[in-house]
């Protein structure tokens, strides 16, 4: 079994949330490099066929540029909080198209004390938005099973955190499913311990995590009639 973090992974990204500017992080970039990036690298490629097990259309893409990980520069345009680095390191699990189209995704989400791994939509479009919510007035049985299974529920939390006061236009508050329907976000989600993070478990906990949220996806790629 192969140990991709380690203490030193965590030291860095407490150390990089204490000393969030581009003097410190330009200074201790190559620890970045060993102790975040590469491990990040090698989780994505060692996923590949956990994930190709799961759907034959999703990419675990560890390139450094244009793949599975996210820039750790966040965009602060337009932002309040002008620091320039996140104090955390995430990784999207891509479908083949999502260049093309909003697609759900995978997502890996490394950061001490706070460790997940999720799916779905996040922050979809309107249009998209839209489409999911008619998708699930039209077959909410399926969608019942996908995201509301008693398995589905015990390891994974659906996020609420987005949600609409009243009933989304053109729904009835009566609809079985009415509460799905006023979600921003349709995203399940599951912590990870820090002591699994940084173990040699790893890889297998993530195998079955996507096998377990494949139902999930396939559900909403589906409803955007996507391939899965």
């Amino acid at each position: 079994m192969t140990t991709y973090f380690s203490d030193k992974t965590f030291r860095f990204l407490r150390a990089l949330a204490r000393n969030n500017n581009r003097v410190w992080f330009h200074a201790h970039k190559a620890d970045y490099e060993a102790q975040v990036r590469v491990p990040f690298q090698s989780l994505l490629t060692d996923l590949q066929p956990d994930l190709a097990a799961v759907s034959e259309h999703y990419r675990a893409e560890p390139k450094t540029v244009g793949g599975s990980l996210f820039r750790i520069q966040r965009d602060t345009r337009f932002a309040n909080d002008k620091a320039p680095y996140k104090a955390w390191q995430g990784a999207r699990l891509f479908h083949e198209r999502g260049r093309q189209v909003e697609a759900p995704s995978f997502y890996l989400h490394l950061q001490p004390g706070n460790c997940f791994v999720g799916a779905g939509l996040w922050h979809p479009q309107s249009t998209t938005l839209r489409g999911v919510r008619q998708f699930i007035f039209d077959n909410p049985g399926s969608w019942k099973a996908a995201a509301h299974a008693a398995a589905f529920r015990r390891r994974f939390d659906l996020d609420d955190d987005e949600m609409l006061v009243r009933p989304p236009r053109g729904f009835s508050p009566e609809f079985e499913c009415i509460e799905d329907l006023k979600r921003k976000n349709f995203v399940a989600f599951r912590q990870i311990d820090d002591d699994v993070m940084l173990g040699p478990k790893l890889r297998q906990t993530l195998a079955k995590d996507l096998a377990a949220l494949a139902p999930f996806v396939d559900y909403l790629c589906a409803a955007l009639d996507l391939e899965f």
